[in-house]
This record gives C-alpha cells, structure tokens and sequence, in this order.
C-alpha cells in the first residue's frame, strides 16, 4: 500500500504543470494566494474531522518549532510561487531540472548542516551535477536561477521538517496560516496586478480550478506522509524521480519548450549523478 501512496503523490506532482497551465491566464500570485488560503482550510477542516486540532497547541509549548516552520512556510510559499510562475512562462524544463537536484542538494546540506557522511560515489554525483548546472549557465549567459531557486527552497525546506517533530498535517496548516493573512488582503482588498485580474473575466473552470487549489496541494502532501510511514526511506526515494520525469516529458513533448543542446549535457549530467547516487544508496541499504 505505501508503493501505491508513493505512486499517488509523486504522480500528483508531476502532472500538476497540467493544472497550472490552465490557469495561465490568472497571475502567479493570485494563483498563490488562492493556494495559501484552500490549503488552510482543507487542513483546518481535516484536522476537525479527525479530531486532532488539538495538536496546532504544541506551537505554544515549543516557541522553537513555530520559529522553524515559520521559516519553512515562507520557503514553501517562495517555492510555489517560482514554479507556478516558471510552468507559466514556459519553464518547466528548468523547473524540472531543479527537482531534479533536490536529492543531490540534500546529500550536501545533510553534510554541511547535519554532519552526515557522504560517500565518494555520492561525492562525485553532486560534482556532476554541479558541472549540469555550471554548462547551463555558460549557455545562458547566468546562473538558471529557477532550478536553483527550486532546488534550494525545497532543499532547506525538508531539512526543517527533518528537524522538527511536528505531524505533517498540522505543520503544513501552522505554515500555510502564517501565509493566509497576506493571501486574504491580497484577495479581499482586490489589489489588481498589471496585465491581470483577480478572478474576474475567467472561464467557470478557471474559477473552480482556483477554488480547488487547496485540495490539490495537500492531498499530494497527505499521500505522502502516508508512503513515508510504510516503505524505507532508500525505497521511497526511488518514487522522487518520479514528478520532475513526468514534468520533464510534458515541457518536451507536450509544451514544446525549446530543448537546445547544452539542455542536453545538463540533463545527461544529471541523469548519470542521480544514477550513481541512487546505485550507492541502494547499495548501502540496511
């Protein structure tokens, strides 16, 4: 069951470039904002509904965890915004390569922060990867400042949750409530950004499809916990590949994003690093 959970979440987010494409028309910060807010209250909701609200009071008792996830809602929010603005602007590709780092960026930051090993096969996949990233921007003239931005949000934000002892339900809820004040001014207070509008002038899927954005959020997030509770953190990691390859086939293949050849060394860099690093964690397995 915890393969199909696995199956679930990582499949929800590869395929999520769908959903916010068809919100293309809407700016990324309203779609943000209407994201904040539904996943409060479809968190707060399912809290009630399984009588656990109770647990939000250990962010009284521990100052120290509110302080951290305090810290990992703003990474999360700056993470859903720079990619819902890349699949926006056709960038999913470089979307995708920045998930596509995230394990190798936790290899270094489990190094750097939490004084964990790394091996020299893993070693040499994060130097690799590194050389992906450095061939792009040779490229591109700069860093590809969206994969790193990816990557590193979505990096430091699991290793604040690999500190904290918080449920992922409440944590998720506590993180999103601290963004909802802003997100709630920013949607009552009608602040109309250039070139768009806040919900006006949209089909009445567009409507639904923001009304739904906080389900859409949380449930990946729920499936996910629910697969990390039942596989081996080494089996489970083998599904992360799983959403930025899907996001990676529909910039492609579907979206028709431009595919130059230095796109070509990056991705193969970093297909052969994730190669060598998940054969050494397979490897070492318990």
């Amino acid at each position: 069951m915890g393969a199909v959970y696995a199956l679930l979440a990582y499949g929800a987010w590869g395929v999520l470039p769908i959903y916010w494409k068809a919100l293309a028309a809407v700016p990324a910060t309203e779609i943000l904002a209407w994201r904040v807010v539904g996943t409060v209250a479809f968190t707060l909701l399912l809290l009630g509904m399984l009588r656990r609200l109770p647990e939000l009071r250990i962010f009284r008792r521990e100052p120290r965890e509110a302080v951290q996830l305090s810290i990992s809602g703003v990474l999360i929010g700056t993470n859903w915004l720079i990619y819902i603005w890349a699949v926006n602007h056709d960038q999913l590709l470089e979307a995708s390569f920045g998930y596509y780092l995230n394990p190798l960026l936790s290899v270094f930051l489990g190094r750097a922060v939490l004084g964990e090993r790394i091996w020299p096969l893993q070693a040499l996949a994060v130097a690799i990867a590194a050389g992906g990233v450095a061939v792009l921007g040779w490229n591109f003239g700069g860093l590809p400042w969206v994969s790193l931005a990816l990557a590193t949000s979505f990096g430091i934000y699991g290793l604040l949750h690999k500190l904290s002892h918080v449920r992922p339900i409440p944590a998720l809820s506590f993180e999103t409530g601290l963004l909802a004040p802003l997100a709630v001014v920013f949607l009552v207070g009608g602040v109309e950004p250039a070139g768009g509008t806040l919900a006006t002038g949209l089909t009445s899927l567009q409507q639904t499809l923001l009304l739904a954005a906080g389900p859409a959020t949380a449930l990946p997030l729920l499936w996910f916990g629910s697969a990390a509770r039942r596989l081996r953190l080494s089996t489970l990691g083998l599904f992360q590949y799983i959403a930025p390859s899907i996001g990676f086939l529909l910039a492609v293949f579907v979206y028709a994003e431009p595919f130059s050849r230095a796109h070509g060394i990056a991705f193969s860099c970093i297909w052969l690093a994730l190669v060598l690093f998940t054969f050494d964690s397979w490897r070492r397995r318990p």
